[in-house]
């Protein structure tokens, strides 16, 4: 009874789970996702269960090399362009059992929401350098404007101090 009533947790946590759950066998052929997979990757009304993963992700050759060096992959960001998303995965090969299990997090919207900020940046520095750019030159203008009459002052005042000299 046990037994049962922690498979159908397991199923649960499989079935409500928000993260794409993925497992593949060593030739990747995709043998099992979730509903949330399926949502993310847009193919809630194809059979995807043994196809090869490439067919539908693309290039996987992350998880490829994780499986010939048996190594886990955490927080790996990857970007599949088929479907326009990014995902953080975790990338779990189980040689024993002969499966790469992946975990993929949709972090599209932030990633969206960083690039737009970044751009909003870029633009407002590019915008300042601008007004500092306009204010200098204003500045040089008035410098020189002033130089300008300064030096018709002094001219101007050293002509009446001749004057007012040869008077004297």
């Amino acid at each position: 009874m046990l037994e049962s009533s922690q498979n159908h947790l397991y199923k649960l946590l499989w079935e409500y789970d928000p993260n794409a759950l993925m497992a593949m066998d060593s030739d990747f052929s995709i043998k099992l996702v979730n509903p949330s997979f399926r949502q993310l990757f847009n193919c809630e009304n194809q059979t995807i269960i043994g196809n090869l993963a490439e067919k539908l992700l693309g290039d996987i050759e992350h998880i490829k090399e994780a499986w010939r060096k048996k190594q886990v992959i955490k927080n790996r960001e990857t970007e599949y362009l088929k479907q326009n998303i990014i995902v953080k995965e975790y990338i779990f090969p189980i040689e024993e059992e002969n499966f790469i299990l992946c975990i993929m997090t949709n972090i599209t919207s932030e990633k969206m929401k960083q690039k737009e900020l970044k751009e909003m940046q870029e633009e407002m520095i590019n915008k300042v350098n601008k007004v500092v750019h306009n204010q200098m030159k204003v500045a040089q203008e008035i410098a020189g404007l002033l130089g300008e009459t300064t030096a018709e002052t002094k001219v101007t005042l050293f002509k009446l101090l001749e004057l007012f000299n040869k008077e004297s």
